[in-house]
């Protein structure tokens, strides 16, 4: 595995800063948000310079119970082509749950959810590894993600779940410290231990984010500094074997470059004093990459995969639909996450329908929090920012009729099989009406 070096995730609203910072010798770059044929400008000057990219997924979710799907598989492929991208990496994560497997309603989450650490989960995610390794161009790393919530009767340490699907697939590890920092405060699991049990010599590169503690729970927000905590654990990681590379993610809250580069300074030092410090096996450099389990494994039974999905349903309808909470989970903790997870959901459907705001104006989140209560996500945030409008025009709502006929017509414009463009000037005509109304 060649050696990446020091990197950051890149994102638009910091592609200049990236550009200009010195010393990157790599990005990372949400695959989802990337569109072959038209890579953003800032990512090809960066190229050109002999930069790095990586495709990173955030959708597959290969720790769900349904093999992964053949269409965002091929799309994650044409992303690392379109990038000339050394490999491409995902999550150990499941997103969606229900459908046909279960005969449920297919709910989304928005979010990465933890897999239970069972067998049965990870017959089911070693299968779904190998599917997508098969469909890949370029060797596949996968994530270890944070969590507010564990499954009951969970049968194996973080460490060790990673170490058998590393161990049974040959797939490289992208170890993310900060997430090893969550699990800590949110679930008691210890960094050390973890990093212990690791098969180091597998890992691809590494994660470091900052994040905040609220009511003794750790929110990985990528939109905070990176604290001490996590810089320590990294040190650690460090002292036990060289990562190949160590990235910087931010993803909101962007501060100015001067301090972007003084947190890439601090993963550098952190890195240099764990080398220092390095006296386990493999600290002196890269290790060779285990292969594979020679032994095939036969795939997971539609018996198990239909046990999986249905745990799974219940858990995602619990956080998303207002539904009991399954046996064995913390309801407290379950009420965290669903208030987050629709925080989220506002959050960036915001983002992907910034006109909503602006017609709703202050009374757009409360509005949204209410109709995510108990409706889940089912199709993609454009999709539920669709949903939210008509909604509220069901309801008779807004109150206020000329905002009221400002949604329908945004839905209007939108709805169909082909959506129409907004007509020209029509954000600043908006903006304008509610200038006069508010007089």
């Amino acid at each position: 595995m060649a050696r990446l070096g020091t990197g950051i995730g890149w994102r638009p609203e910091i592609a200049d800063v990236v550009e200009r910072m010195p010393g990157i010798d790599w990005v990372e770059a949400v695959a989802e948000n990337l569109c072959p044929g038209h890579l953003p400008d800032s990512l090809l000057r960066l190229r050109e310079r002999g930069v790095t990219v990586v495709p990173h997924g955030v959708s597959l979710g290969l720790g769900g119970a349904e093999r992964p799907d053949a269409g965002r598989l091929a799309a994650l492929a044409e992303r690392a082509q379109a990038l000339g991208a050394p490999l491409v990496t995902e999550h150990i994560a499941f997103v969606r749950a229900g459908g046909p497997l279960t005969a449920s309603p297919r709910l989304e989450a928005g979010h990465l959810l933890p897999v239970p650490r069972t067998r049965d989960a990870l017959d089911v995610l070693c299968e779904n590894v190998r599917v997508a390794q098969d469909a890949l161009p370029v060797p596949l790393a996968v994530e270890n993600i944070a969590a507010l919530v564990s499954w009951p009767g969970e049968e194996m340490t973080e460490g060790q779940f990673l170490y058998e699907l590393a161990d049974r697939t040959g797939v490289r590890l992208l170890i993310d410290v900060a997430n090893l920092h969550t699990n800590h405060v949110n679930r008691g699991e210890d960094p050390a231990e973890a990093l212990g049990d690791l098969p180091l010599e597998a890992i691809a590169y590494v994660h470091v984010a900052g994040g905040f503690e609220r009511d003794g729970v750790w929110h990985d927000s990528h939109a905070h500094p990176v604290p001490q905590s996590v810089l320590d654990i990294l040190t650690d990681l460090a002292s036990r074997v060289s990562p190949p590379g160590v990235l910087l993610e931010r993803d909101e809250d962007f501060p100015e470059g001067e301090e972007l580069e003084a947190e890439v300074d601090a993963i550098r030092a952190a890195v240099e004093k764990g080398r220092a410090a390095g006296t386990a096996p493999g600290a002196g450099g890269a290790v060779a990459p285990r292969a594979a389990r020679a032994s095939a494994d036969s795939g997971a039974p539609d018996a198990v995969r239909q046990r999986l999905g249905l745990a799974q349903a219940a858990l995602l309808s619990a956080l998303v639909a207002g539904t009991p909470a399954p046996e064995g989970f913390d309801r407290v903790r379950l009420g965290v996450q669903a208030r987050a997870l629709a925080a989220k959901r506002a959050d960036v459907v915001a983002k992907v329908a910034p006109e909503l705001p602006e017609i709703l104006g202050a009374g757009y989140r409360p509005a949204f929090l209410s109709y995510a209560r108990r409706r889940p996500m089912t199709g993609g945030y454009r999709r539920d920012a669709l949903d939210f409008a008509e909604h509220l025009m069901r309801d008779g709502r807004p109150q206020d009729a000329d905002v009221r006929r400002e949604v329908r017509a945004w839905w209007l414009e939108r709805s169909g099989p082909v959506p129409r463009p907004e007509r020209p000037g029509a954000r600043l005509a908006r903006a304008t009406r509610r200038v006069l109304l508010r007089r």
